[in-house]
């Protein structure tokens, strides 16, 4: 744990995994006690596939105090959950959005700042109504603790930070509808999910186009965590505040209102292609003040500090991978 006042995490209790020495464990955050759950389950994981039985359980447990417990403060903090999938929702924050299109009508079709922006407010307002979620994968090896350093690969210098709202799926389903999809939700966590830029697009494959591979899914790039928060306790998640400083400036400060697509829109519409089972993440997009937005990014020595209204902090250095 770095040197800084303990993450917070709305509820009683969250989860999350750990390390006092060599092997990591699955814990049972409450306040700055973690009560080591390796006497119990497997993992993290293990409990997420087993959501609903398992949370009365981890209620009861949480006002007990037997069991091996540590100090907070004594522990490494690793990313909560090791998990499945990872489905990623891109171009998902209104305002975010509506500065992209509006920068693109004024830079390469001449219009004014105010036809640009009323332009873009128009089809968004569309895509709202009528649209479709963009979502892709994300691999589970880019993950790292919320307190990790976060390593720049050597290819590329565009590297930015996005960060998001995650959700963890806590029961399978198929073609999932609206009305039901919170049901399959178990937990709430915080992901950052950085992009170099300037490997986004394959100039040698332009009808291709895109390469998420290369520019989304370096290591060290999913900062996950630091707990998951389960979903009785955050509240509404359509209204969480989602805040990110870089070097103690606030670059990103939105609430998660701005969605285009809420969570269950999100969930059902993941669903028509994909079973989604216990332990899968759904990041949800990130809003406006991503790096390509200020013209700054991400260079070696500098720090992120991260957070989501109940869901705890992640502080992460950056540097060189080759340091």
């Amino acid at each position: 744990m770095p040197d800084d006042p303990l993450p917070t995490h709305a509820g009683p209790f969250a989860l999350g995994t750990f390390r006092a020495g060599r092997a990591p464990f699955p814990g049972l955050v409450t306040g700055a006690r973690v009560r080591d759950l390796s006497d119990l389950v497997p993992s993290v994981r293990a409990l997420v596939e087993d959501w609903d039985s398992r949370l009365p359980r981890l209620t009861a447990l949480a006002a007990r105090t037997d069991g091996t417990w540590h100090d907070l403060p004594d522990l490494d903090v690793l990313a909560p959950i090791e998990p499945g999938q990872i489905l990623q929702s891109g171009a998902n924050y209104r305002k975010h959005v509506v500065d992209l299109v509006a920068a693109e009508k004024e830079s390469l079709h001449g219009a004014t700042p105010e036809d640009a922006r009323a332009d873009a407010e128009r089809m968004m307002d569309e895509r709202i109504r009528s649209g479709v979620p963009y979502v892709f994968l994300g691999s589970p090896r880019a993950m790292c603790g919320p307190y990790d350093d976060i390593v720049l690969p050597a290819l590329g210098e565009q590297h930015d930070w996005e960060l998001e709202l995650a959700l963890v799926i806590g029961k399978a389903g198929r073609n999932i509808a609206e009305a039901d999809a919170y049901d399959h939700v178990a937990a709430y966590t915080v992901c950052n999910d950085l992009t170099t830029r300037d490997r986004l697009y394959r100039p040698d494959l332009k009808a291709i186009g895109t390469d998420w591979f290369t520019a989304k899914n370096a290591d060290t790039f999913l900062p996950t965590g630091p707990f998951l928060v389960p979903a009785a306790f955050v509240g509404d998640p359509g209204d969480l505040r989602i805040t990110l400083r870089h070097n103690g400036i606030v670059r990103q400060d939105e609430s998660t209102k701005d969605m285009i697509f809420d969570i269950p829109r999100l969930i059902a519409y993941v669903s028509t292609t994909t079973t989604l089972r216990p332990g899968d993440l759904l990041l949800t997009g990130s809003p406006a003040g991503n790096g390509a937005h200020w013209g700054v990014f991400l260079k070696p020595g500098d720090l992120i500090e991260a957070e989501i209204t109940g869901l705890g902090q992640q502080r992460n250095t950056v540097r060189s991978s080759q340091a």
